[in-house]
């Protein structure tokens, strides 16, 4: 699989490139935004690692840029730990998950994994998720129950999602934490509670299952 890196710190991006080919992946660098549009729109890339403050143009210009050409590569977001990154604004560009610096290397081959897999499993697939009268359009990031469109904000759509993509499994707390909040996220994990209790209070009660001890878990049956 081939993996394009558009960041401008050289040392950064060079110890990137060189983990991830040794996890196997062919890799590309390029250090500025322009020149990252440009490649990613002509060659053919599974994933792109795309930073945010980049000369010539900032990540999320090239994101909403590559979105609007109609590309469709799964796109990891990059950013310093200085509040520049607002999570938001990055979904709405059309990221697909982000980290903020510094963060484990582990971590970041992690969620390449999990992005590369989530495109694998969707290849062919639509994004309209239905199960009873929960609508679910993951590209358009839109929530539906019966006719009335929900409004969730851009966290409880993830949460949401995250159950979505696993529906009638159990989804583990620590898995949600994982995929919807920054990895260096050091506050109380319990948080997971508090979205999945505005999401049972905006949809229904009963569509999201408690699983004591192991999860939750989204009931597939009307």
């Amino acid at each position: 699989m081939r993996l394009l890196i558009v960041e401008d710190e050289k040392r950064l991006a060079l110890s990137l490139a060189r983990g991830l080919t040794a996890e196997g992946y062919a890799v590309d660098v390029v250090h500025d935004g322009r020149e990252g549009l440009h490649q990613a729109s002509e060659g053919t890339y599974d994933l792109v690692i795309l930073d945010i403050m980049l000369p010539g143009l900032n990540g999320y210009r090239v994101c909403a840029a590559l979105r609007a050409a109609g590309h469709e590569v799964p796109i990891l977001m990059l950013t310093a730990k200085d509040g520049e990154y607002d999570e938001a604004e990055g979904l709405d560009t059309g990221a697909d998950d982000y980290l903020t610096k510094p963060f484990s290397y582990v971590v970041l081959v992690a969620r390449v994994k999990a992005l590369l897999r989530r495109r694998g499993q969707g290849a062919g697939a639509s994004p309209v998720h239905v199960h009873g009268d929960l609508k679910v359009d993951t590209a358009a990031r839109r929530v539906f129950l019966g006719e009335d469109e929900i409004a969730l904000t851009a966290k409880e759509f993830s949460v949401l999602e995250q159950l979505v993509l696993r529906a009638g499994e159990v989804v583990s707390k620590s898995e949600i934490l994982e995929h919807v909040w920054d990895f260096a996220y050091d506050g109380d994990p319990n948080i997971v509670e508090v979205y999945v209790s505005t999401l049972r209070r905006k949809l229904r009660a009963g569509l999201i299952r408690t699983v004591r001890g192991a999860g939750y878990r989204l009931e597939t049956s009307p």
